[in-house]
């Protein structure tokens, strides 16, 4: 099974070179970040017409989180249990249910900026990470296999930028975003990505300012965390930055600041 997460900074603005990504990859599962559009304005119709089930949480211009499953999908949640006043949308999650094979809990989220840093939008993503811990121990206490993926706007080790010192007092890479970031960690989550590849530098986000993709100036901030039963399938994973080469595909649209990062499940 492989399972994808993917900032695509507005579904429909990018709409081409993300379908021309879902053919070439075929994934079985992908949670999408940063859709900015409500349920109604989602191109569903696309992804069903490549076999995808589809689950929307959508929110006007702003922010909205999709799950698309080749697999049937059960128990769809949308917003992060035991954060109800949230207005944000920023959370879906559902059972995926292959035939014949264990299911695979996959919950997308997008994890709040923060910046700047101390301030309002900081304590609202430190809190956003503590009801995430709080959800992943729920899930943790049923002992089934679940996949939390998607953009979590933390940075977590210096050899995760290109340039540690710029990024300090960075809410993406503040200590106290690390520090939660190591608890969900010490829960015992495994990190998938880090996991498969301890010693190698690679990055999920380029920034569109000041040359960040040319120079290869980047971050990584795109993660899987996975349960111990999940862990157990972990068979490999990868980054596919092709797919912010501006000439990608044959299509001209410009690309996201993101790029698509998938593991496989056996």
């Amino acid at each position: 099974m492989k399972i994808a997460t993917w900032n695509v900074n507005s579904i429909n603005a990018r709409l081409p070179r993300i379908l021309e990504w879902f053919d070439e990859a075929t994934p079985d599962v992908a949670v999408l970040q940063e859709i900015k559009c409500v349920d109604e304005k989602f191109p569903t119709s696309v992804f069903e017409d490549r076999g995808y089930h589809v689950e929307v949480h959508g929110q006007k211009t702003y922010n909205g989180v999709a799950l698309l499953s080749k697999f049937p999908v059960d128990d769809v949640v949308r917003g992060l249990p035991g954060n109800e006043d949230d207005d944000q949308a920023r959370y879906i999650e559902a059972l995926i249910c292959p035939e014949d094979v264990e299911p695979v809990r996959v919950g997308g989220l997008y994890l709040p900026n923060g910046n700047p840093a101390p301030g309002p939008k900081f304590d609202y993503k430190l809190s956003w990470m503590t009801h995430l811990q709080r959800r992943a121990e729920m899930l943790l206490e049923q002992e089934d296999a679940f996949v939390l993926a998607g953009d979590y706007n933390v940075i977590p080790q210096a050899e995760d930028t290109h340039d540690p010192v710029a990024w300090e007092g960075d809410a993406l890479f503040r200590p106290e975003s690390r520090g939660s970031f190591r608890q969900l960690l010490n829960l015992g989550l495994t990190e998938a990505l880090r996991h498969l590849n301890p010693e190698d530098i690679f990055y999920t986000f380029w920034d569109y300012q000041g040359g960040g993709w040319p120079k290869d100036h980047g971050i990584r901030i795109d993660h899987h965390l996975l349960s111990p039963q999940a862990a157990d399938r972990l068979t490999g994973g990868g980054v596919d930055k092709s797919a912010r080469d501006p000439g990608f595909g044959t299509q001209e649209a410009k690309p996201s600041d993101h790029v698509p990062v998938w593991i496989t499940l056996d």
